[in-house]
């Protein structure tokens, strides 16, 4: 293969050869319509304007906006793509085009400066998707501890013995332990972007990682932190095999998104992570683990004078505690939550960085 070429999916393009191979079957193009095939793909995930294929591709010849809209059109069809759904070819209304498929260069030797540039571009991702998770957990925490704080101060309440209290401190666990959990998932994910060069099926495991390493850490610090302060230290809270299934359902819904990226938009994206998540949510206390719901009420039993109570909540499912049945369905609202907002977030976060000025884009490598 000649140095230069690039595959996405079954298409293996070589500019220099002037060949475009499916299944190593030739494809046919004209002259134009393969340099806009190969400036497209050459910029991957990156919007190329209308003027610049004016500029680059009929090189000042007049032509009208037709001419580009026909040529798009062709590569489409020859690409089996969709412009209602499309997998290669993504429209930037009134400002041009983005090639949105995994790309892979096959010996391909950089333009100078390029090999230096690529580096930043994704370590500048990395970050970038990792701040942006930690936000989205963040978000996650308020609803969360808003959730138990009023469900766990409702005895407080009806006693005004200081529910305020309750409810802001279990809003600033809560967001404490959004941040530090979405930070862990979405580094992990972020990583496994950076080792394989695009956000793949190496994301489940990167999430999964990264949640399993946060979770293990969490729940270690957390024990010791009991025995020091109070000599004693509850059972079974939230730890390292919650903390692998969440962030691995959480890379396996970015992978979706990146998967899905031209027809996947932000509320998509969310729907998708949420039942990811409200699935995790579900799995955790039938299989006999604990989420905050779970570990606050284990707290709670652990330390009688506490104020802070879930039992009501349980009522509400016709439960006398905080049984089963209300730790899956507060589980699969605590999945949901933090899932989606993790995951929105870095959608939010790779529209920027893809393109700053664009209204849309979306979450690809």
């Amino acid at each position: 293969m000649a140095p230069g070429s690039f595959r996405f999916e079954r298409f293996l393009l070589d500019p220099r050869d002037r060949q475009l191979r499916r299944d190593d079957v030739p494809v046919e193009l004209n002259t134009r319509y393969l340099d806009a095939l190969s400036l497209l793909v050459s910029e991957q995930g990156r919007l190329v304007s209308n003027e610049r294929f004016h500029e680059e591709i009929w090189r000042g010849v007049p032509v009208t906006d037709e001419a580009l809209t026909q040529c798009i059109r062709t590569l489409r069809r020859q690409l089996g793509d969709d412009a209602a759904k499309p997998r290669f070819i993504e429209t930037v209304p009134k400002h041009g085009y983005r090639f949105i498929a995994d790309v892979e260069p096959v010996g391909s030797e950089a333009a100078p400066g390029a090999k230096a540039a690529a580096p930043a571009r994704d370590w500048r991702r990395f970050f970038l998707l990792g701040a942006a998770g930690m936000i989205g957990g963040g978000a996650a925490g308020v609803f969360v501890g808003l959730l138990y704080g009023f469900g766990g101060a409702a005895q407080s309440l009806q006693a005004e013995m200081g529910a305020v209290s309750v409810l802001l401190v279990l809003v600033c666990v809560c967001i404490v332990l959004g941040v530090i959990a979405g930070a862990g998932v979405a580094f992990g994910v972020a990583a496994a972007g950076l080792a394989s060069g695009r956000l793949g099926p190496l994301s489940v495991a990167g999430g999964a990682a990264g949640g399993l390493i946060v979770g293990a850490f969490g729940k270690l610090l957390g024990l010791d932190a009991f025995n020091l302060l109070f000599g004693q230290a509850p059972g079974d809270i939230t730890g390292a095999a919650e903390g692998a299934l969440f962030g691995g359902l959480v890379g396996l819904a970015v992978w979706l998104a990146s998967r899905w990226s031209a027809s996947l938009q932000l509320g998509c994206g969310i729907a998708v992570a949420g039942l990811a998540g409200a699935a995790a949510g579900v799995l955790v206390p039938l299989l006999g683990g604990r989420l905050v719901g779970g570990s606050l009420d284990l707290l709670a039993r652990h330390f009688p004078s506490s104020r802070l109570r879930l039992d009501q909540i349980g009522g509400v499912f016709g439960e006398a505690s905080f049984g089963p049945i209300s730790q899956s369905v507060t589980g699969a609202i605590e999945g949901a939550l933090f899932s989606g907002c993790l995951v929105g977030a870095m959608i939010l976060a790779q529209r920027r960085l893809s393109n700053p000025s664009a209204d849309g884009a979306t979450l690809g490598a």
